[in-house]
Order: C-alpha cells, then structure tokens, then sequence
C-alpha cells in the first residue's frame, strides 16, 4: 500500500496547495465536514484513492473521482 504515489497531474485544490500525492488527496478530504464526506461523490473518490493507494485501481481513476468531487453541484 502507498498513499505516497503522486498523480501524472496535481489535483487543484480550493484555496490551498495542489494534491500532489494520494495522501494529499486523502488529507483534504479527511478535512472536509462529515456531511461533506457523506456526498456521494466524495464517498466515490474515497474509494477510488483506497483502492490506488492499494494497487486494486489506477491513479488516473483516483484523480477523476477527485475532480468530479471537487466540481460537483450542490443543490
């Protein structure tokens, strides 16, 4: 397992410094309110940072799961 693996691109990050690496990742969202967490599409991106910190999945996966999180619409 290694949440040390660095995406191909920095994940940009609101109002702070890019993830650079899956541990950055997990960091910022380990920061958000838990009903944050709780949004489906952060519960999505949690998996897909699990499972390429584990070797089960790939990073670019990971860094999309990321982005849709980051860009998802609050109604």
């Amino acid at each position: 397992m290694s949440w040390d693996r660095p995406f191909a691109q920095p994940v940009p990050l609101p109002g702070g410094r890019p993830a650079r690496t899956l541990r950055d990742a997990s960091d910022f969202v380990r920061k958000l309110s838990r009903l944050e967490q709780d949004a489906p599409e952060w519960r999505h991106a949690v998996q897909m940072l699990t499972d390429a910190a584990e070797d089960r999945g790939a990073i670019f996966l990971a860094k999309i799961g990321m982005d849709r999180a980051l860009n998802r619409k609050i109604n």
